[in-house]
C-alpha cells in the first residue's frame, strides 16, 4: 500500500503486529477507521491527519487488526477485540491521555474505550459511529451493510471495478472516490480472511452512552447507508457536552466528502480544550 513506507510497526504483548503512521507532535490525536473490506487508517484519513500534524497535534493513524497492514489472524473480530488492539497500542506508545477520532466501527471502538478507560480519552470526535442499535438492525435497515457483506463473502472486491462500486455507496458524490484509494483498497482486501468481517460482533452500546465523561463532537450525514442519521438523536439525547454537526449530500464519510469542514470543526472544537 502506499503509506506504508511511512508507517511504523509494534508488536503488542499478545505478539499482535500493528502498523500505524504518525506524523507531527503534541496533544495526540488518534484516528480509527471503520470496517470496510479493504480499510486501512490511510485511506480513510489522509485527507485529514496532515491538517492534524500541521496544527501542532501529534497524529497517529493506526491499522486495526484485520485491516491495512497489520496482521490478519483467524480469530473472531469482535468489539473487544478491538479496543484491546487499540490500548495496546497506546501503551506501546506511551500514551497514557489522547483525543480519539471514529468512523463507523472506529466510533464504536473509540466509544467502547472511552467507557473502558475514561481517564484515558480527553475528547471524543466521532463520524457516524456504530454500536448505537442492535447487529440485526444494521444489517436489516442499511443497504450499504447488506451489500458490502455480500461483495466481500463471493469475492467481487478483488479487482478496482468492483471496489470503486462498493465505494460509490459510501459518498454521497462517487466521484470523489480516487483511484489511489481504490487501489489502496483493493491491495488490503485481498489479504483479509472472511471471518474479518463475517465473526463481527459490536454490541449496542446505546444503553451506556449517558456514562461518558468526555466532550464530543459528532458528524453525520443525512445519506448515510450504514448507519442511520437518527443515531444522532440518540447520543444527543443521551451525552452531555456533546454537539453534532448534520450534513445533506453526504454519505458515510464525512471526512472526505467535506473533509476542510470536518477539519476545520475539528480543530476548534480542539482548541477549546487547550490551555
Amino acid at each position: 500500500m502506499s503509506a506504508l513506507s511511512q508507517g511504523r510497526f509494534v508488536t503488542l504483548a499478545d505478539g499482535l503486529r500493528l502498523h500505524y503512521i504518525e506524523a507531527g507532535a503534541g496533544e495526540p490525536v488518534v484516528f480509527v477507521h471503520g470496517s470496510g473490506p479493504g480499510a486501512s487508517g490511510h485511506s480513510n484519513f489522509k485527507q485529514n491527519y496532515p491538517v492534524f500534524a500541521a496544527a501542532g497535534y501529534r497524529a497517529i493513524v493506526p491499522d486495526l487488526p484485520g485491516y491495512g497492514a497489520s496482521d490478519k489472524p483467524e480469530t473472531i473480530y469482535d468489539l473487544d477485540f478491538f479496543v484491546a488492539a487499540l490500548s495496546g497500542l497506546l501503551d506501546a506508545l506511551d500514551i497514557q491521555r489522547c483525543v480519539l477520532v471514529g468512523n463507523s466501527l472506529g466510533g464504536a471502538i473509540a466509544i467502547k474505550l472511552a467507557l473502558d478507560q475514561p481517564r484515558r480519552v480527553s475528547r471524543l470526535i466521532l463520524m457516524a459511529p456504530g454500536a448505537l442499535m442492535e447487529k440485526e438492525q444494521y444489517y436489516q435497515q442499511m443497504e450499504g451493510i447488506q451489500k458490502m457483506g455480500a461483495a466481500f463473502a463471493n469475492g467481487e472486491l478483488n479487482d478496482a471495478a468492483g471496489m470503486r462500486h462498493l465505494l460509490s455507496l459510501q459518498l454521497f458524490d462517487a466521484s470523489l472516490i480516487s483511484d489511489e484509494t481504490v487501489n489502496e483498497r483493493v491491495a488490503v482486501v485481498q489479504q483479509q480472511p472472511r471471518c474479518v468481517l463475517s465473526s463481527m460482533q459490536v454490541p449496542n452500546l446505546a444503553p451506556r452512552l449517558a456514562e461518558l465523561q468526555c466532550p464530543i463532537l459528532g458528524f453525520w450525514g443525512i445519506n448515510d447507508k450504514f448507519c442511520p442519521a437518527s443515531g444522532a438523536q440518540t447520543m444527543l439525547e443521551a451525552c452531555r457536552q456533546i454537539r453534532f454537526v448534520l450534513l445533506s449530500e453526504c454519505g458515510h464519510w464525512v471526512m472526505v466528502e467535506h473533509h476542510e469542514l470536518f477539519n476545520r470543526s475539528c480543530l476548534d472544537f480542539l482548541a477549546e480544550g487547550r490551555p
